[in-house]
């Protein structure tokens, strides 16, 4: 209620909703929203890495590692940028690991999160920018789910507003600022941000199918458009947090980091642009690690079946298949036809070469696969 008139607003989800119980267990939504977050990036980065020519299993692989050490950093960070919360005259430490209340610092992710995609890219023998590139757009798209968990949590919105897509928050809610009154709306925040990453999500899958963005380009791009609009929507935000004055202007310390982080990604990707010569086809395999036999099989049967999901059915994908060599389309011309059994006799006949042991070849590329099984 504003000025005495019913405004139209969005309304807060009921306290009840924000968890509920499963027996012994208390599920959280906001840990749901984190959860189903994950889940999509996970398939989106899977589909991605298979169409650069990678093994599914890897990105798993990988996850295990990146998704826990995200989750510590993001924490970490959100500890330090708002610490009366934690370390304040009223606050409490044991709300530390208490996530399901709230309070995952992006940046603090990203940074963790890429130490523990390295582990396991080393483990899986993956190259880490190819990892990156893949999941650049699935770690936007989780990053969109997981701002419901604010709105259910009616937490981390912005000033009071009256336009006509004002939140309500309960006046009774402990995030219900003590300076203002009852019925007042406030921007949602939440919704800006998911927005934003949505757009983002569907501008990089676009830029994805015209351009070659590999070698670490479409990370950065990921990380260049979302400080863009983490700056703004940021600006907005009313709740607790660290500040810090940088040449006469006192911000929030997220809007410092993201004016940083933005800058910084602009600049790399630039260089990555203009130095870095584009390769066709790049390995997404360390050197030496490139899958052996059969999983080399598998997995160039996977970036075929993948491509027409990611690179709308264009053969080879949209970002790594290498232009067709004019001598590969010709027809053979030494008389030997289409037979590949005839024409490896005749030529170990003309050469004086023995004939390959077919069944020994493939006995090596099966011992190979122990070391390639946990990628």
């Amino acid at each position: 209620m504003i000025g005495g008139t019913l405004a139209a607003s969005i309304p807060s989800p009921p306290a009840e909703w924000a968890s509920f119980g499963l027996g012994p267990v208390t599920i959280h939504a906001y840990a749901l929203c984190i959860l189903a977050g994950i889940i999509l990036a996970l398939i989106l980065t899977q589909k991605r890495f298979v169409s650069f020519g990678g093994h599914a299993d890897a990105v798993w692989d990988i996850a295990i590692w990146a998704i826990p050490f995200g989750i510590i950093g993001g924490r970490l960070y959100h500890v330090v940028s708002s610490p009366d919360a934690y370390f304040g005259p009223e606050g409490d430490l044991a709300r530390i690991p208490q996530i399901w209340q709230g309070g995952l610092g992006i940046w603090g992710a990203i940074a963790l999160g890429a130490v523990g995609a390295w582990i396991g890219a080393r483990r899986a023998g993956v190259k880490l920018s190819a990892f990156a590139d893949a999941a650049a757009p699935g770690v936007l798209l989780a990053q969109a789910v997981g701002r419901l968990g604010n709105w259910f949590n009616q937490e981390l919105f912005g000033a009071p507003t009256t336009l006509p897509w004002g939140l309500e928050i309960d006046a009774d809610n402990a995030n219900f600022p003590v300076d203002q009154e009852p019925g007042t709306l406030f921007h949602p925040t939440f919704l800006y941000e998911l927005l934003w990453n949505l757009a983002g999500v569907a501008l990089l899958l676009l830029l994805a199918r015209r351009f070659r963005l590999r070698g670490g380009r479409m990370f950065w791009l990921y990380a260049a458009y979302y400080t863009l609009g983490r700056v703004w929507i940021e600006t907005l935000r009313i709740d607790d947090a660290e500040m810090v004055t940088l040449f006469g202007a006192t911000q929030r310390l997220n809007v410092w980091t993201s004016i940083a982080v933005f800058l910084v990604s602009l600049a790399i990707l630039v260089f990555l642009t203009v130095r870095r010569r584009p390769v066709d086809a790049p390995s997404v395999y360390l050197p030496g690690r490139e899958p052996q036999g059969d999983s080399a099989h598998d997995a160039a049967h996977d970036a075929d079946t993948a491509d027409g999901a990611v690179d709308g059915g264009k053969p080879g994908g949209a970002e790594d298949a290498p232009p067709a060599s004019p001598a590969a389309a010709e027809p053979a011309s030494d008389g030997q036809g289409d037979d590949p059994e005839r024409s490896l006799s005749g030529n170990a006949s003309a050469t004086g070469s023995h004939t390959v042991d077919k069944g020994q070849g493939a006995r090596n590329d099966r011992g190979n696969l122990s070391e390639t099984n946990g990628s």
